[in-house]
Parts: structure tokens; C-alpha cells; sequence
């Protein structure tokens, strides 16, 4: 303890070999006394001094000859043990994602390095005994075993991690190859078989879910190909959002569906679920029962979590979009061929809510197309919903809005099927997603705010036709629609629009409502921050987590278990 307390600012390696070196300034000095005492007189006056002589006679050489082998291969050990140290420091240039044993190994340093430094004390307490011929001597097997324990768990770790390293090592290389694959122009092939096999390209490891025939990856040479990557967890709506497409690439044959499963590790339980899902797919399907090269590039670069992607890449292997899923969810395939320029063009439209309400029912398309003004709304709360339902109807049959010739239709989603709720917000969570990184505009702050509204007690929308004119929470709109009489003369003047525009500021004012975002865990980069719509500070991060007790995949959705 007075050791560790002098080398308290030192680092734990610094410890460990300040303390070793002090012990070879003795030990060394004590057996080179040893060699020069008989011919030189001032080396024999200071082996006398050191006591040299009671250890180095031939007597005392033969009596000890077991204890001193014993300390000189516990000092041997020990400093190997600490080179391992100082070896294992050597890594910690990388980070301990890249080098996970690094992070178990650097945890143990402390403990190592003062076991280190307590057989050290023992050695020189057991010289202390040697040198002065006492009757007791300082038992050293019990730290022989400690540091031997040590320095083989040391090496151990040594070896994974010099193994993880190299792993981590040609990934990036691996990734670099990759990404300048995908950058440079060049045969598709030529870069799915890198993501996929690397080097060694089975002869033909596709299935062509069309003629239920393996064919080889040359079939998709100066195609479009749309890579659907996915675990085997796929639901029955997944599958029908691809369906469509596929439909459409039959009689545009440019276009070609392939889908990559993932799986970390494959087992006979699995390639069963896989078969069983093969044979219902009638586009292109990997079949390579060994991890695929590409896993951690996809997963770290490309972000995949559990839920699915759709890369669209051009014959040259350049990415067109990194994830067109969720503009599939949106538009389906008004979006076709899916690539970032559409999803631009698509996110900056002021219409962006039809394609989340337009089958709803076939009069809200009739009444979508006809420009008429419809309030969508729905939420957690019955009684809120009723509230709504009756003074925004008192508003809509209003003689002063018929004498204007202004009809206002009601649409509640919670009046519909189940389905359509879920499909309306799994809409709008992908619509927000598409939008995540763009540039924030009114329709992207719309679309943020609609989202932040999906567990509240209430929310609404107005629009005409398929244009927003306003979205807003349940407790705001509710008041804007019953103090109706308050701005009805306004409404009069102006126009209904810019009137319950108006209205809406006013009440927001003197209102205060925490924003809720849940962001769904979708295959992407998530932005470090996102700005609150409606005060536009940057949103405080929560993470939540959340069971339905739901099996919806496909296979369940095939006679599985529920």
C-alpha cells in the first residue's frame, strides 16, 4: 500500500514497472556484488554491506539452491506479466466496439497490475529472509500461482484481441472496397458478388421465384435491381407492399427484385422458415447458407435493424436511394423507381396526406378530388372524440359556412377498421422518415407535428382536396371549433382558411402541451437531434421501448401459431 500510495498519479502500467524497476536496481546490483567481489576490494566492501556474501557461499548456495530458483522464475513470470500489460496497452488505440475483449481485459488492469506489485514485495521479502539467514521464510507458491493465472488469462486475451484487430482490420479494408464499388461505375454483378461472397461466387445462387429454377448472378448484368433485405421475419403486409412492384418489373424487365436474407448464424430451424418462404416469393432470393460478406457493412453502414430495406441500385452498382422502403410505404407505386430525386420531388408536395387517407372510403375520394374541406381526426380518448364529433359537426351544418357555399365533410379514423388506423400512422411514420434528414419546410413541420399526435387524447387535420391547411392537437382544434361563434364574423370578412389559421396562433399561445415524437426503429441513421415543430428547439431524447404480444409474419400469417 505505501507503493501504491507514492505511484498514486502514475498510470496502473506505470505502476506496475516503476515498481519492477526499483526491485532490479536491488536485485540486479545484489549478484553483480556477487561476480566482482573476489577480485575487487570495493565490490567486496559493498557486498559485505549488502549482505551478498551470507547468500553467494557455497554452502549457502547449496542449502537455498530450491529458493533462490524459485524466486528467479516468480520474477520471470512477473515481468512477463507486466510486458503483457504494457503489450495489451498497446491496443488501446481502438475503440472496444471494434476490439470487444479489450473492454473485459483493460477492466482487470488494476487488479493484475497490484498482484503484480504484491509478489514483487514478497520476492524481496523472501530475500530479506535468504540474506540474513533467518529462521522464517516468506511463502511464495501462493503468488506463483496467482501471477501464473495472470499471465496465461493475459496472453489469452492478448490473442483474441490481436484476432479481433485483424478481424476489425480487413472489415475496413472490406468497406473501403466496398464504397468505392459503389461510387465507381462498374457491372452490378461485379459488386453484389463482393457484398454478398467476396471472392469465391458459387456458380448459381439465386432462386428465380418465377420459374422455381437456381440461376446464376449474371441474370441481373445491366439491370436495375432493387435489393429487399430483411431477416425471415416478414410480415404479410411487408410481402404485399413488394407484390405490386414485382407486377410492374414483369412487364418493365429492366427492373429486378432480389431478395437478401439476413441471418447471423443459420441452423436446420431456420433454412426450414426460409423454404417455406422461397416459395412464396416469385421475384429473385438469395440462397447462400453461410453469413453473407456484407452483414456487418449493412448493418453498420447502412444501418439495418430488424425491419426491412429496399436499396435500389443502378446497372453500374451507383445507390440510387439507401432505403426506399418507406416512400414504398407511402405512395407505392406512384414513387416507381423509387430513386431519391422522386422521394424529393414527392416529400415537397402540399398533397402529401392523400396517399395516407385516399382509401379510406370511397367518398373521401370522391371528396378529395372534388377540393372539398375534410377534417381527419381521431385519438385515445372516447370522450374527446365525441366532443369533436359534435361541435365540428355544429361548425360544418353552420347556415353562415352554406351561405359561403363552404362544405366541410368529418372523417374519424377511429369510426374505420383497425387496419386503416394502423396502415394511416404506419403511413405517416414513414412519410416522417423519408423527410428525417431533408431540409425542415411547412410540410416536413406538418408531418412531424401529425406524428407527435399518435398516442394523445385527440388530433385533426383540415384539408382541401389533398391540400393541409392545419394540423393540430386534440385540446387546440377542439377549442378553435367551439368558440366557432367567436370568429365566425372574421371567417365572414376573410376566408375560412386564413381565418381558422389565425384562430389556431391565437389559441396556441396561451396553451402548453409537452411534444411527444416516437420514432419508429427503422433501418437508417437516426439525426442526433430533431427540432420541436412547433417551438422549434432542438426535442429532449427519450428511448422507448414497447410489446403488442403480436405474431404477424408471414409464416403465422400461414397457418403459424398466433
Amino acid at each position: 500500500m505505501a507503493i501504491l500510495n507514492k505511484l498514486s498519479s502514475y498510470s496502473w502500467e506505470a505502476k506496475g514497472v516503476l515498481t519492477l524497476a526499483a526491485f532490479a536496481l536491488e536485485y540486479g546490483e545484489f549478484w553483480l556484488l556477487s561476480v566482482h567481489e573476489p577480485t575487487d576490494p570495493l565490490a567486496k566492501s559493498l557486498a559485505f554491506i549488502k549482505r551478498v556474501p551470507v547468500l553467494t557461499k557455497p554452502l549457502s548456495l547449496k542449502k537455498h539452491k530450491n529458493a533462490i530458483l524459485e524466486v528467479n522464475n516468480l520474477i520471470k513470470v512477473t515481468l512477463q506479466a507486466i510486458k503483457a500489460i504494457f503489450e495489451l496497452e498497446k491496443f488501446t488505440s481502438y475503440d472496444t466496439k471494434d476490439v470487444p475483449a479489450l473492454a473485459s481485459t483493460l477492466e482487470h488492469v488494476p487488479a493484475d497490475v497490484y498482484w503484480a506489485i504484491v509478489t514483487i514485495v514478497a520476492i524481496v521479502t523472501q530475500i530479506d529472509c535468504l540474506t540474513t539467514n533467518s529462521e522464517k521464510e516468506q511463502e511464495l507458491a501462493q503468488f506463483g500461482q496467482k501471477i501464473n493465472i495472470i499471465l496465461s488469462k493475459l496472453r489469452k486475451q492478448i490473442s483474441l484481441c490481436s484476432q479481433q484487430i485483424g478481424n476489425y482490420t480487413e472489415q475496413v479494408e472490406y468497406n473501403k472496397t466496398l464504397r468505392k464499388l459503389f461510387q465507381t461505375p462498374t457491372e452490378i454483378m461485379e459488386v453484389l458478388k463482393v457484398l454478398i461472397f467476396w471472392k469465391d461466387t458459387p456458380h448459381a445462387p439465386i432462386y428465380d421465384g418465377a420459374t422455381k429454377t437456381m440461376v446464376s448472378i449474371e441474370v441481373l448484368r445491366k439491370k436495375e435491381v432493387f435489393l429487399f433485405i430483411s431477416t425471415l421475419d416478414i410480415t404479410q403486409e411487408e410481402f404485399s407492399l413488394l407484390k405490386p412492384i414485382y407486377d410492374k418489373t414483369k412487364s418493365v424487365n429492366q427492373y429486378k427484385i432480389l431478395w437478401i436474407p439476413i441471418v447471423e448464424e443459420w441452423n436446420d430451424q431456420l433454412r426450414k422458415k426460409f423454404e417455406l418462404l422461397k416459395s412464396k416469393m416469385p421475384w429473385y432470393v438469395l440462397q447462400h447458407f453461410s453469413p453473407i460478406k456484407g452483414f456487418k457493412f449493412i448493418k453498420e453502414e447502412w444501418n439495418f435493424k430488424k425491419n426491412p430495406m429496399f436499396v435500389v441500385l443502378n446497372p453500374q452498382g451507383k445507390i440510387l436511394h439507401p432505403n426506399a422502403y418507406h416512400m414504398i410505404q407511402v405512395w407505392g407505386l406512384d414513387a416507381f423507381p423509387f430513386t431519391k430525386s422522386i422521394e424529393t420531388m414527392r416529400t415537397q408536395e402540399a398533397s402529401w396526406i392523400e396517399s395516407l387517407v385516399i382509401n379510406i372510403n370511397p367518398k373521401i375520394t370522391t371528396s378529395i378530388k372534388e377540393q372539398k374541406y375534410i377534417f381527419f381526426y381521431g385519438g385515445k380518448d372516447k370522450e374527446w372524440i365525441q366532443q369533436f364529433n359534435k361541435f365540428a359537426g355544429a361548425l360544418a351544418n353552420d347556415v353562415t359556412l352554406k351561405d359561403k357555399k363552404i362544405s366541410i365533410e368529418l372523417c374519424c379514423l377511429d369510426f374505420e377498421h383497425q387496419n386503416i388506423v394502423s396502415r394511416f400512422w404506419s403511413g405517416v411514420e414513414s412519410l416522417f422518415v423519408t423527410k428525417m434528414h431533408m431540409k425542415t419546410n411547412n410540410v416536413t413541420k406538418e408531418v412531424q407535428k401529425l406524428l407527435s399526435y399518435k398516442n394523445e387524447s385527440g388530433w385533426a387535420v383540415l384539408t382541401k382536396g389533398s391540400s393541409v391547411i392545419l394540423s393540430g392537437h386534440g385540446n387546440t382544434i377542439l377549442k378553435i371549433v367551439q368558440e366557432f361563434d367567436k370568429w365566425k364574423e372574421q371567417m365572414v370578412k376573410n376566408d375560412l382558411e386564413i381565418s381558422i389559421r389565425e384562430q389556431y396562433e391565437k389559441v396556441v399561445k396561451i396553451t402548453h402541451r409537452c411534444s411527444h415524437l416516437e420514432i419508429p426503429n427503422v433501418a437508417g441513421k437516426i439525426p442526433d437531434t430533431i427540432e420541436c415543430p412547433e417551438c422549434h428547439r432542438a426535442m429532449e431524447v427519450f428511448i422507448k421501448y414497447k410489446c403488442c404480444h403480436k405474431e404477424s409474419s408471414l409464416n403465422a400469417a400461414n397457418g403459424g401459431d398466433h
